[in-house]
C-alpha cells in the first residue's frame, strides 16, 4: 500500500498503510483504502467484520484473534482472509492503528 492516498481528506497512514489516529476514520476512509487494496466493493459482510474489529479494539485496545471474530460471527476461520485477501487488510480498512510487529506478522500470515 502506498502513502499516495494520504491527502487532506484522508487520515495520515504509517509506512504499513495503517491509520495513525483511528478517531479520524470514516466509512469513506474505509472505501478509499479498500479500493487502494483492490478489496471492492465492500459488502455487508465486509462491514460486519469492519465494525466487529473496531468494536473489539475500542473495548480492549488490542487486535482480536481473527479466528475468534469468525467464530463469533458463525463463519469458518478463513472467512476474513477470503473477504479482505489478508487479515492485515481487514485491519487497515477498519481504520485501526499499528498493532505492533508481532500482531502484524500474525495478521499477515492468516
Amino acid at each position: 500500500m502506498t502513502a499516495a492516498i494520504n491527502t487532506p481528506m484522508m487520515p495520515e497512514l504509517d509506512e504499513d498503510g495503517l491509520i495513525v489516529d483511528p478517531l479520524q476514520w470514516t466509512e469513506e476512509t474505509a472505501r478509499v483504502i479498500a479500493q487502494e487494496l483492490n478489496v471492492t466493493p465492500l459488502t455487508e459482510d465486509h462491514w460486519l467484520v469492519i465494525y466487529s474489529l473496531r468494536d473489539y479494539f475500542i473495548k480492549f485496545g488490542a487486535a482480536p484473534a481473527m479466528n475468534t471474530v469468525c467464530h463469533r460471527l458463525g463463519k469458518d476461520k478463513f472467512w476474513i482472509h477470503e473477504l479482505f485477501q489478508s487479515c492485515l487488510n481487514a485491519w487497515r480498512i477498519s481504520g485501526l492503528p499499528n498493532p505492533g510487529e508481532e500482531a502484524k506478522s500474525y495478521l499477515s500470515d492468516m
